[in-house]
């Protein structure tokens, strides 16, 4: 196991399927993991965001796994809802990763999504945001170096995300998915978490996108 006993994580979204998962991870393999609220980090605030790390010592590892954002094809969707999503789930990340302070040789690690790379026609501000992040994720690989920037993307996770669907419509989605991909089951959000704590400890990873979707990108 992973040993990271007295270093510092800040998971942002640890109240969701993923980013719960992946504080978990952390905690497990012996982080003090700090689990933000809202109220404590809000990521359409930049001046919570300055206050916020103002208060804080440097972390060692930084995940960002919070969005709140509505999909749908770009002729349904109505752009204040477009705008609100790009600026919940991109510029969050963004002013996160300008704000964060981190310790050299630790990391930064956003969640994007296999859609940067297997577009759907119903979801297609959901594609360009996630690669967008992922474009950001290297980019800044660059620019904040020795810190690590890296990238994990899901495919479908089964996570209270889907909760507005009903259960048996919900149940046929995944099973429906299930049937198509090449591991004959969706994921879990300790997948992803899996992930996300490879890329955040592996000391020679960054720039990258780690895709965790069970083959959804090929299949």
């Amino acid at each position: 196991m992973v040993e990271l006993k007295n270093k510092r994580v800040l998971v942002v979204g640890a109240s969701g399927g993923i980013g719960g998962a992946a504080a978990d991870a952390f905690s497990a393999a012996g982080a003090d993991v700090a689990r933000p609220g809202r109220d404590e980090l809000d990521l359409l605030d930049d001046t919570r965001i300055a206050a916020f790390f103002g208060s804080q010592a440097p972390f060692d590892h930084v995940v960002i796994a919070a969005a709140a954002t509505k999909t749908g094809s770009v002729a349904r969707l109505a752009e204040a809802d477009a705008e609100a999503a790009m600026n919940s789930k991109f510029f969050g990340a963004y002013r996160v990763a300008k704000a964060a302070k981190i310790n050299d040789g630790g990391s930064l690690t956003f969640v994007s999504g296999f859609l940067s790379t297997r577009p759907s026609a119903s979801s297609v501000l959901q594609g360009a945001i996630n690669a967008a992040l992922e474009a950001l994720a290297r980019g800044l690989a660059l620019e904040r170096a020795p810190v690590r920037v890296n990238a994990v993307s899901p495919g479908l996770v089964d996570t209270k995300l889907w909760s507005g669907m009903a259960e048996a419509d919900r149940q046929a989605m995944f099973e429906g998915a299930a049937k198509r991909l090449p591991v004959r089951r969706v994921g879990r959000a300790e997948d992803i978490a899996q992930a996300i704590l490879f890329v955040a400890t592996n000391s020679f990873v960054t720039g990258a996108t780690v895709t965790v979707d069970g083959g959804g990108t090929i299949a």
